[in-house]
């Protein structure tokens, strides 16, 4: 259909011409209340944003003489991260001299890890950044 008579078209109808499709050969319009048009873009855009999911990071810091009281309440707060969704991000800080003890810390991630094997799944192995050891846990799919 030719432009003028679409525009004619669409103010007896007393709606608006929308191009649709710029890019087509022939490029494609649309008659519609603009307004409407628009209101509904915004709904569903809402809609797309609402349903998508935050991941959340909860971090866990030990040092690498950490001993089991207090390895074992650090494990009890990270199964609760794990249960309600969110990643854990666990590391072993080396204040000083204490780098020298690099095997200690990944040894105590391990086993860490390895105790909330039912509870996540290990994204990333133990590895050193500077002065941490960090290591990642997904939680499992419920």
């Amino acid at each position: 259909m030719d432009i003028r008579a679409a525009l004619k078209k669409a103010a007896e109808s007393e709606l608006d011409l929308v191009e649709i499709s710029p890019n087509a050969v022939p490029p494609v319009c649309k008659i519609i209340d603009y307004k409407k048009f628009l209101f509904e873009q915004k709904k569903r855009q809402k809609e797309l944003k609402s349903k998508q999911t935050k991941v959340v990071i909860k971090e866990i810091r030990m040092g690498p003489n950490t001993e089991d009281h207090d390895f074992n309440f650090k494990l009890k707060h990270a199964k609760s991260f794990l249960e309600d969704g969110a990643k854990v991000k666990a590391y072993v800080f080396f204040k000083g001299r204490s780098i020298v003890f690099k095997d200690r810390g990944e040894i105590l991630l391990l086993k860490f890890a390895q105790e909330l094997e039912d509870y996540g799944t290990l994204e990333q192995m133990p590895k050193l950044e500077g002065k941490k050891m960090i290591m990642m846990i997904n939680p499992k799919k419920k």
